[in-house]
């Protein structure tokens, strides 16, 4: 049989669950670059992804046939040489959609409740209210770009709170708890809804600088913008003038297109934008759902059967 090598950090007891579901496998732990090249010259599945990949096991002879990557994120592969090689390549889309939507109405609430200016007054020891009447989510309108498994979450935590749901994805099909969804070739008509604009699209050719002066002109005045999506996909000069000139009353962002955003970048002194450093997806049960998704689909390589979960389609970059 083959050789399972495994970059994360994971329990006797997860490795256990491996090897029960891919008897006769030989299952290495390790960081990449500290196992000897040998072992990823000799791989037939990995999980996890190094750029040491396409420098040790992509090779004429090469016995690897499937990467199940530990992020949701493919974006940083090499897909062209991946697949010239024929290697499946799964994704661990999936693991997010509970801290994200988390965050994602964290975000929200911390601009409609003014719970980010409060804190800013505490800091100061300053009692100070914000003088006029808040507003609250329900009855509002969010306008979700890239309804995956984290914007079908999204939208049931948000219609639960009375709010409106509009979705944009690529395929245009409908999800549970969006009350009315566009393809992408609806986004701008999508986009002039919305109180609330929620981007989780991934990186591809069609998604970068997709956010532009063009698109967030066609916002809704006062709109406010959740990116927690890929930074790249969002011009950043384009979006520092949306919210300078008040088209966008409040951007909360998690991604960048340069990471750590260098601090002498305007956005980090604008009142009205909320800066948290990438951690969206951060949670306590990462390893747990991501490894599900894993030996699901080892239980199905095992079988010869098709991948079940998150298999990347090349033609789309995710």
């Amino acid at each position: 049989m083959g050789k399972i090598v495994c970059f994360p950090s994971l329990s006797e007891e997860q490795q256990q669950q491996i090897q029960k579901a891919a008897p006769g496998y030989t299952i290495k732990v390790g960081k990449a670059k500290d196992l000897d090249p040998s072992e990823l010259k000799e791989a037939e599945i990995i999980l996890g992804w190094s750029p040491l990949v396409t420098e040790h096991a992509l090779h004429k002879d090469s016995p690897l046939k499937w990467i199940q990557v530990w992020s949701a994120g493919v974006d940083n592969l090499p897909f062209a040489e991946l697949q010239q090689n024929n290697i499946q390549v799964t994704s661990a889309n999936g693991v997010h959609a509970i801290p994200i939507t988390e965050i994602i109405l964290g975000m929200m609430l911390s601009h409609s409740r003014w719970l980010r200016q409060a804190m800013l007054y505490q800091q100061q020891a300053e009692w100070k209210n914000p003088g006029k009447a808040l507003p609250e989510l329900h009855g509002k309108t969010a306008v979700i770009v890239g309804v995956g498994e984290i914007g079908t979450e999204t939208a049931r935590v948000l219609q639960a709170l009375g709010m409106r749901t509009i979705g944009v994805r690529r395929s245009g099909k409908d999800v549970p708890h969006v009350d009315r969804m566009y393809d992408m070739s609806g986004l701008h008509e999508a986009l002039s809804q919305g109180d609330y604009v929620i981007n989780i699209l991934p990186l591809t050719d069609e998604t970068r600088h997709i956010y532009d002066q063009n698109t967030f002109n066609h916002f809704k005045n006062d709109a406010c913008f959740v990116n927690v999506g890929r930074g790249p996909s969002v011009n950043t000069e384009a979006l520092l003038a949306a919210l300078q000139s008040g088209k966008i009353a409040f951007a909360a962002l998690d991604v960048f297109e340069e990471e750590p955003l260098p601090s002498s970048h305007p956005l980090w002194g604008m009142e009205n934008v909320l800066i948290t450093p990438h951690i969206a997806g951060s949670t306590e049960q990462y390893t747990h759902r991501a490894l599900d998704i894993f030996i699901k689909n080892l239980e199905a390589y095992v079988a010869g059967k098709t991948l079940p979960l998150n298999l990347v389609d090349y033609s789309h970059k995710y």
